[in-house]
């Protein structure tokens, strides 16, 4: 099946989608993922999105939206995908309907104030990039990873008023597509608040595995 992932940050989506893939054995993409796969290959694309990245600008819909059909032509999709991170825009989604055909949209629903929790609440390490949370996830010493020993840090995006922007600019860019999809009887939507574990069986109860 062809999957798009939809919902807020901190609801979990690439969490579930690496678990959906190893699952239902379809690959998991991206947007980030098909940038640094293009520009590690050093694709006439890739070059192109590097430039930009380096500039400090932000990589436009076209560009975006050919590195998508790009990837979407490669074999590993053929029994499906798990699309994460794109569309964003309904003027994305539109261009995704000439290029891909869409089994289900998955909105994973959760409220601020539990996305403020979960991502407040989130460590990184600064040695290995481990992620741990004081709530859900506490290392064995405070501040200090559990792996490798070292300092563990909260991201700047993962301050209260970072994250407070981040909601606001999903609700006014990318929640439309919910409302897209609905339209179109593909939104399928599952209650992102309990565990991973639990929220993946609830997938997996409403996609059954072929």
């Amino acid at each position: 099946m062809n999957f798009i992932f939809l919902g807020p940050p901190g609801a979990g989506k690439g969490t579930l989608a690496a678990a959906v893939s190893v699952t239902y054995g379809i690959p998991h993409i991206s947007t980030g993922e098909i940038f640094r796969a293009a520009i590690k290959a050093q694709t006439p694309l890739g070059c192109k999105v590097k430039a930009i990245i380096d500039s400090g600008a932000l990589v436009g819909d076209d560009i975006t939206i050919e590195l998508i059909k790009e990837r979407l032509s490669q074999p590993d999709t053929k029994d499906g995908f798990i699309l994460d991170g794109f569309p964003r825009t309904i003027a994305q989604a539109e261009a995704l309907e000439k290029i891909a055909h869409i089994d289900s949209a998955v909105n994973f629903d959760i409220d601020d104030t539990a996305v403020v929790e979960r991502l407040s609440g989130r460590r990184v390490c600064r040695k290995c990039s481990h992620n741990f949370h004081v709530v859900f996830m506490p290392p064995e010493k405070e501040n200090i990873c559990s792996l490798c020993g070292g300092e563990l840090y909260v991201r700047d995006d993962d301050k209260p008023e970072a994250i407070k922007h981040r909601l606001e600019v999903y609700r006014s860019q990318t929640a439309p597509l919910i409302d897209f999809y609905r339209a179109k009887n593909l939104l399928k939507d599952i209650d992102a608040k309990p565990a991973t574990e639990a929220v993946l069986e609830t997938f997996k109860a409403a996609f059954p595995v072929q």
